[in-house]
């Protein structure tokens, strides 16, 4: 059955999709989103996991860094991110290395102690520096149309951090600035998170394009904790989409598209229907999005995002990675009775408040990734944890806010889905226990002792495998960014939207853009490909 036409179809409610629905929207456009779960948000929701817990955790995205403030303030957002003072506390021995974003000289005291020599200190603030000069100049390039890769390196205006950053592997970047191991850690996970790379020998320099997207939201690389989880991001896209006049709907699945315009869906009901569209925006990511279109399968794909204006880019690898998309990460969600002690004298509420590595000393990261390449859950996880309650306690009920009770965010680095295929149960158990394992080895007591339990009297504990992830929102392989990142440039024909690739949203296919986290400038929670897409259907 014919439902219609629409200027946009807009496959996929994440919020990625419900941020092009609204700019559409607001510009007049007719659009029509489809949803196959029974919500929107994708994986930027909240949820109450544990029964009878008065508790709504960001499930699986759950900080915010590359939301551009321009976007907020377009869709006049009800979005508060609050700025998380402590950046991250690093266990090391009975001591440990934390860093006091309001404070220098409590983290310079923190490197003194640790390391013994206040090079290493100078070093952390020149680093950084470096970094945040680049960030200033390259984030507002995610919210224009795409630069060349020489006219990017214009904007940086630096050779050395254009390299670092660009052109030779982070590992061998961080080891000449840095000498001591757990310093050198502390910076390399920013260039694992949901990627799998052996940092020393990465010829595509897939670390390197993760650690750039993480350090430079907003221009400061801070990653703020959305007040009222992450679900509250979500809601304000959706309300955002809606009150433009965008038509949402969950619980249809689409099934097929055409190239030329034509999407067919099944509703809410289970009946097939038919629509017209003037563009069709895949929200989901670019594996997804060719079973759609009947093209080939995932793994004669490129998975580089060099597919998307159908040339590669200088910089990227002569043969682009053809494996299918595979995430790297298990995520632990927990409600605990009390924040653990540490064997350190740190207060528990420093440590937690901001990103707590455990076990991610670099020695430790090349360790684990060893033993998850050669087919293993490593015995430690690399972990990173923080605690969303001690910022904005919104998300307990007042109840449990009584208690004392906090939430546990953690997730944890090199556990390929590999490692789960055919086996999920089974290996999430192991992966777990490593995790605990990990964990313990930090705190002065057992984590398990600290958790709450649910009103069916079960610890307050939920992993999610990347293969979970697949079943659950959809992501090929559990990869969080759909796909390998890809450079934040075009290619390089010397002017800026020359050719295809103006938004790094297109395709092969003149009606057929990409609004989701597989696009040129995607992953994490930025609104980034949504708005890029809104853009390019607008012919902005």
């Amino acid at each position: 059955m014919t439902a219609g036409y629409y200027d946009a179809v807009v496959v996929g409610g994440g919020h990625n999709g419900l941020t092009a629905a609204a700019y559409l929207a607001r510009a007049g456009r007719s659009v029509l989103v489809l949803e196959r779960l029974d919500r929107v948000g994708g994986a930027a929701v909240s949820a109450a996991v544990f029964p009878g817990a008065d508790a709504r955790l960001s499930r699986y995205s759950y900080l915010v860094s590359l939301l551009p403030r321009q976007i907020i303030s377009e869709l006049r957002l009800p979005v508060e991110l609050r700025r998380r003072q402590i950046s991250s506390y690093t266990p090391v021995g009975d001591a440990g290395l934390l860093v006091d974003g309001a404070d220098d000289g409590r983290t310079g005291t923190s490197f003194a102690k640790i390391t013994g020599d206040e090079r290493e200190y100078a070093a952390w603030r020149e680093f950084y520096g470096r970094l945040g000069r680049a960030a200033t100049r390259l984030f507002p390039t995610m919210v224009e149309p795409l630069m060349s890769r020489s006219q990017l390196r214009a904007v940086v205006d630096d050779d050395d951090t254009w390299r670092m950053l660009f052109e030779e592997p982070l590992a061998a970047s961080v080891s000449r600035r840095f000498a001591h191991d757990a310093v050198r850690g502390t910076v390399l996970t920013d260039a694992l998170i949901g990627t799998f790379a052996d940092l020393d020998d990465d010829p595509e320099l897939l670390g390197n394009r993760c650690f750039l997207y993480h350090v430079i939201g907003n221009g400061t690389g801070s990653w703020d904790v959305p007040v009222g989880g992450m679900g509250a991001v979500t809601e304000g896209l959706h309300e955002a989409a809606l009150s433009a006049g965008a038509d949402i709907r969950v619980r249809a699945e689409v099934t097929a598209v055409d190239p030329e315009g034509e999407v067919v869906f099944t509703d809410a009901d289970g009946n097939q229907r038919r629509v017209g569209a003037g563009h069709v925006l895949f929200g989901c990511a670019p594996a997804t999005m060719r079973r759609l279109l009947g093209e080939q399968a995932d793994s004669t794909e490129p998975d580089d995002g060099s597919d998307l204006d159908g040339s590669p880019e200088p910089g990227d690898s002569p043969e682009p990675d053809r494996r299918e998309p595979e995430g790297s990460q298990l995520k632990v969600n927990m409600l605990l009775r009390r924040l653990p002690r540490l064997r350190s004298d740190v207060d528990p509420a420093s440590a937690f408040a901001g990103t707590l590595h455990v076990n991610e000393r670099m020695t430790q990261l090349r360790a684990a990734y060893a033993q998850a390449e050669a087919g293993w859950v490593p015995d430690l996880a690399p972990c990173e944890v923080y605690c969303h309650s001690l910022t904005d306690a919104s998300v307990l009920g007042p109840g449990l806010r009584a208690e004392g009770v906090h939430t546990l965010t953690l997730f944890a680095l090199h556990m390929p889905a590999r490692l789960f295929r055919g086996r999920n149960e089974r290996a999430r158990d192991v992966a777990l226990r490593s995790v605990f394992r990990s964990l313990d080895d930090v705190l002065a007591e057992p984590i398990e002792d600290c958790l709450y339990t649910d009103s069916d009297g079960r610890p307050c504990v939920e992993a999610r495998t990347p293969l979970d992830l697949e079943d659950e929102i959809g992501l090929p392989g559990g990869h969080i960014f759909h796909r390998n990142l890809s450079w934040p440039h075009a290619e390089e024909t010397g002017v800026p939207g020359d050719g295809p690739g103006r938004w790094g949203v297109e395709t092969a296919h003149p009606r057929v853009l990409i609004c989701g986290a597989g696009a040129r400038r995607g992953g994490g929670v930025s609104g980034i490909p949504g708005r890029a897409a809104a853009m390019a259907v607008l012919g902005r």
